[in-house]
């Protein structure tokens, strides 16, 4: 059900090579303890471009986290925790077509999931069961948002896409980015599906705006995607990645009435009856007004 929601802080979750944004006033360096153990640093919180903004590395500060140590639960509870109702979440990526080229920046539409469930991607767990609508599992007007501020930076970017997420943190076989391509795949990363899923059950409104390192491994045979070529390009990317953001958080409106803010209204299964109190507790930041 669409409605108009108060506005919280809008969240930044910096990826790889992204680890501070500079220009920040009124800043707070905030630890946050969660139910499911620690975020992957602690939380700037401040005022970027006139809007309350907290910003936190994916990976940690010098990128201490591979994709699969990052525990995805914590941050977006901390994020929930800390009054986050929207999140930009910037991201390295491979392209799987040719005219998706390395420095162009996309914004996908949608995700497939290839980690085989390697990672925790649900708060609902053990007492308590949660099914959310994820058929369109990024807010489109908060996409929109990051594409006028991509437009205005005048920087390559492609409206649309399906991020194939891998499991990491090794790059992909040959064979796997071939098939990919066949599935119509374009563009492949390793974070970006558990942050998805677990902003649309905390009703946080996502958005990813993806930079384009590499061609993976499939563009020519003679080629292959390794650390340093990503680095070199995450280097170029990462200036253009902070402009776009900070023309976003201008774009952004004051209110918000997408589904995302509703997006367990209908989804909690389990009769709260039975939900023990634990259980509540530990849910209480996710969905307490559902579950009192």
């Amino acid at each position: 059900m669409k409605g108009v929601y108060t506005v919280g802080k809008i969240g930044i979750i910096g990826g790889s090579g992204l680890y501070d944004i500079e220009g920040f006033s009124k800043v707070k360096h905030v630890n946050v303890s969660t139910p499911f153990g620690k975020p992957s640093d602690t939380f700037v919180v401040g005022i970027l471009e006139g809007r309350q903004v907290v910003f936190l590395p994916r990976h940690g500060r010098g990128h201490r986290l591979n994709p699969s140590e990052v525990n995805y639960r914590a941050n977006i509870y901390a994020m929930k925790k800390l009054g986050v109702d929207r999140i930009i979440s910037v991201t390295a990526c491979g392209s799987l077509r040719e005219d998706l080229k390395p420095l162009d920046f996309v914004l996908p539409d949608q995700f497939v999931d290839r980690t085989n469930q390697a990672r925790c991607m649900t708060f609902f767990e053990k007492g308590a069961v949660a099914h959310v609508s994820f058929s369109d599992p990024v807010c489109e007007a908060l996409r929109q948002s990051i594409y006028k501020a991509t437009k205005e930076a005048k920087v390559p970017v492609h409206l649309g896409g399906t991020y194939l997420n891998m499991e990491g943190p090794a790059f992909s076989t040959r064979a796997e980015s071939n098939l990919y391509r066949s599935w119509g795949m374009d563009i492949i990363g390793m974070t970006n599906i558990s942050e998805a899923k677990l902003a649309r059950e905390a009703e946080i409104c996502y958005a990813t705006l993806a930079a384009i390192t590499d061609y993976d491994c499939w563009f020519k045979p003679e080629e292959q995607v390794n650390a340093e070529l990503v680095i070199q390009n995450l280097i170029k990317n990462v200036e253009n990645a902070k402009i776009i953001i900070k023309k976003a958080l201008r774009n952004i409106a004051q209110e918000r009435s997408c589904a995302c803010a509703a997006a367990l209204q209908h989804a909690i299964v389990t009769d709260k009856r039975t939900i023990a109190p634990a259980v509540k507790k530990r849910l209480k930041v996710i969905a307490g007004n559902y579950l009192s």
